[in-house]
């Protein structure tokens, strides 16, 4: 329990949180006349300027909620307290000051462990003081208890949730780049070995034919600046800790093992245009991997579908892929949240200068497309 609770005390805030957006203030815009309008037409309000004063005033701590919830959390139940202990009999307010509910949830969802801690102990204090000065029924302060509570929960809930998924997202991303740095490295081992066995040629026609050995040089220096390529875009692959992985890398030629051949579900149809003989093997293993992804999306998601279509083509400064199904849209494919799947694949076309975007396609189906720099890095 100790840990769990210096776990708590020590969690940082959430980075980047929400500014205000328009629904603030739209927010803010509603509640204020309807304070208003409470506090005019409804008889039996205690401290009727005053309440209505207090829930006017508390309003704007709503635009500051995600980027200032201790302050804002302080000012509101600190006010409420406040106007508890300088009144006396019923407690000042309005039904429209249950807004200020939406202070607690949004210091579990953005505040930091000491925040949360030090707000749920202003929170607390407001309840204790309305208990002790306004006769608060045991059922009623136990009611408050229960609606704070909740209040709480949902915000570290949805905290929780939000922080999950984006760890899972960057295990995807992670895993991708994983992958990305093994096919670099066999591209950089290539180069390698290719400056090696020019070098030993050079070396071996030196003395009797010194224009082969100055051509040896150009070739290593052309294989060089290859290779140093190559590097500046492996800097950016992450690779964890574990045996490696020695299957060779896949290559272009290696896409006609995506047709249907015999398999369940529906035909892969591959059709390769331009030259591609001299793509870097980043690109044709990047290549490869997305057209592999989208055919096993297509023939998992694709429902009443009869056909994919895998179009690879290249010209002098990009090469372009294109997958396309027959199908029905299914409703996880078109939900605002991208699978893992769509986003290891944006992951590996930016690391290579290049995008992927996946969507409905014109008439029916599913098309993703990604266009790669045929250099294979950002330019």
């Amino acid at each position: 329990m100790p840990g769990f609770l210096r776990s708590v005390w020590e969690e940082s805030r959430v980075p980047r949180p929400p500014v205000r957006v328009w629904r603030d203030w739209a927010l803010a815009g509603v509640l204020i006349p309807v304070a208003l309008l409470e506090g005019l037409l409804r008889p039996d309000v205690p401290w009727r300027t005053f309440s209505v004063l207090l829930t006017v005033g508390l309003v704007p701590t709503l635009l500051w909620r995600r980027t200032r919830p201790l302050l804002m959390v302080a000012i509101g139940f600190g006010a409420c307290m406040l106007a508890g202990l300088v009144t006396t009999g019923p407690a000042p307010g309005l039904n429209t000051l249950a807004f200020i509910l939406l202070l607690p949830y949004a210091l579990t969802r953005w505040g930091s462990g000491r925040e949360v801690v030090i707000g749920a102990a202003i929170v607390l204090g407001k309840v204790v003081v309305s208990l002790l000065t306004h006769d608060m029924r045991p059922g009623d302060a136990f009611g408050a208890f229960g609606i704070l509570f909740a209040a709480f929960a949902l915000g570290g809930a949805l905290r929780y949730r939000v922080g999950a998924r984006l760890r899972v997202l960057d295990q995807a991303k992670l895993l991708e780049r994983e992958r990305l740095a093994r096919d670099l490295h066999d591209t950089v081992a290539h180069h390698v070995s290719a400056i090696a066995i020019r070098a030993q040629a050079g070396l071996a026609t030196a003395a009797t034919e010194p224009d082969a050995a100055t051509e040896a040089l150009r070739l290593i220096e052309t294989e060089a600046s290859r290779t140093l390529t190559e590097m500046r875009t492996i800097v950016r692959a992450l690779r964890r800790d574990g045996p490696a992985d020695l299957e060779p890398s896949p290559h272009i030629a290696d896409l006609e093992r995506l047709a249907g051949g015999g398999r369940s579900g529906p035909d892969v149809d591959v059709e390769i245009l331009g030259e591609l003989d001299d793509l870097p093997p980043a690109v044709t293993a990047a290549v490869y991997r997305l057209a592999q992804e989208s055919v096993t999306n297509a023939r998992r998601h694709a429902r009443h579908a009869t056909r994919i279509e895998v179009r690879l083509a290249a010209d002098e400064t990009a090469v372009r892929l294109q997958v396309s199904d027959d199908g029905e849209a299914a409703t996880v494919r078109t939900s605002a949240s991208p699978g893992y799947g769509l986003i290891g694949m944006t992951e590996r076309a930016k690391l290579l200068g290049g995008t992927c975007k996946a969507g409905p396609g014109p008439d029916r189906g599913w098309t993703v497309t990604a266009v790669l720099p045929r250099n294979g890095w950002a330019t």
